[in-house]
């Protein structure tokens, strides 16, 4: 049985892009998982927890912060995070 995935677009975008989704990693062994708190209430919280969990596996974590969530993150950032990680948590909260 397959299944099939829709990723929705927050932003209000008219035409949103088609992207097809990036394959997951088997493993985070390795791996750098960068974790992305967005600037809501509480993310950090959940990224936090999440960062004590997998540094507990060994597992190499960096932090990003977006200035606000009220806008996308801006260019270099993403740029950074690419430049930095294998894969990135994005917290989202409130």
């Amino acid at each position: 049985m397959s299944t099939r995935r829709v990723m929705l677009d927050p932003t209000s975008e008219q035409q949103p892009a088609r992207r097809q989704l990036l394959p997951r990693p088997e493993s985070l062994a390795g791996l750098t998982v960068g974790l992305l708190d967005i600037s809501k209430p509480r993310g950090d919280v959940f990224l936090d927890k999440l960062d004590e969990l997998l540094s507990e596996k060994g597992i190499a974590v960096k932090r990003y912060s977006k200035p606000t969530f009220t806008r996308v993150a801006p260019v270099d950032l993403k740029q950074r995070i690419a430049e930095e990680v294998d894969v990135v948590v994005e917290g989202l909260a409130d």
